[in-house]
């Protein structure tokens, strides 16, 4: 039996029968590697994957400076103290032993791979921090958090509006649509790493997941008025189950609201 290679097109190829095409068994193999290398999660699981690598890598850089500062010392400490000078370059006279070139082409050549990949790496899982669609299937739940002086509202897909408490299910990436009914603020979840402006006629977005149920605290860090230190409101993750039942009632509530309001009409025109 022989099995056909299915290909990707791409550039230019010296073969004619596969020119402009490459395997799609590579491309999806790349794919996955480097879905491997960029981290995967709640924005507070990426964000602390990137300050752990550039801590352990500002680190690393820093030992490795300071070892070669102080081998160097050691080296070449007692040469001015002993008055050995005869080996000492004179002044315009290249110094030798340097080998060529090569120790600062190797120095360079390392310090750009590190650079590049480093930069490449932080490009990458930023990217995934701004869009996070093609790494989850389920589809996020989505809430509009609206500011006003100087409180918050939360309004749910089923139209149900909640002041001062957010609720949302535990892992479960929840898109947030934010914006403002008089001046400009700022929604922000210190430990969820969400932050997201909030201007009055506009929409900004952003998007959260805990992995853990509890409270958190939400503020607001624009200054929006004198009541702009008391604009707080309160992040309540819940188990799914939970969430289901309590986002079912209010449904009931919602309906109940509308009829209400529908009565409160029919009244005023009568």
């Amino acid at each position: 039996m022989m099995f056909r290679t299915k290909y990707l097109r791409t550039g230019n190829c010296n073969d004619p029968s596969i020119r402009g095409m490459i395997p799609i068994d590579s491309a999806l193999h790349w794919a996955n590697a480097l879905a491997q290398v960029v981290p995967r999660g709640t924005r507070a699981y990426v964000f602390d994957r990137i300050y752990t690598v550039f801590l352990l890598l500002g680190t690393l850089v820093g030992i490795v400076v300071i070892a070669y500062m102080l081998q160097k010392a050691y080296k070449y400490r007692a040469s001015r103290a002993s008055g050995d000078d005869y080996d000492r370059p004179e002044v315009g006279e290249l110094p030798e032993g340097g080998g060529g070139g090569r120790k600062l082409f190797v120095s360079f050549a390392l310090s750009a791979i590190v650079v590049i990949s480093l930069i490449s790496w932080t490009y990458f899982t930023l990217l995934y921090v701004e869009n996070p669609d093609d790494a989850t299937e389920e589809e996020p739940l989505e809430i509009e958090v609206v500011g006003n002086q100087f409180y918050w509202e939360f309004v749910y897909p089923n139209g149900y509006t909640e002041r001062g408490t957010l609720r949302v299910p535990e892992d479960r990436r929840v898109q947030l649509t934010v914006t403002s009914e008089d001046t400009f603020h700022n929604f922000g979840i210190p430990e969820l790493r969400a932050k997201a402006d909030a201007i009055p006629g506009e929409e900004t977005s952003t998007w959260m997941m805990a992995d853990s149920t509890g409270t958190y605290q939400a503020h607001c860090y624009e200054l929006c008025g004198s009541g702009h230190s008391y604009m707080d409101a309160t992040v309540e993750v819940m188990e799914p189950d939970e969430y289901q039942e309590w986002y079912a009632d209010t449904g009931n509530e919602s309906a109940a609201a509308d009829e209400t309001a529908s009565a409160s009409v029919a009244l005023a025109e009568v």
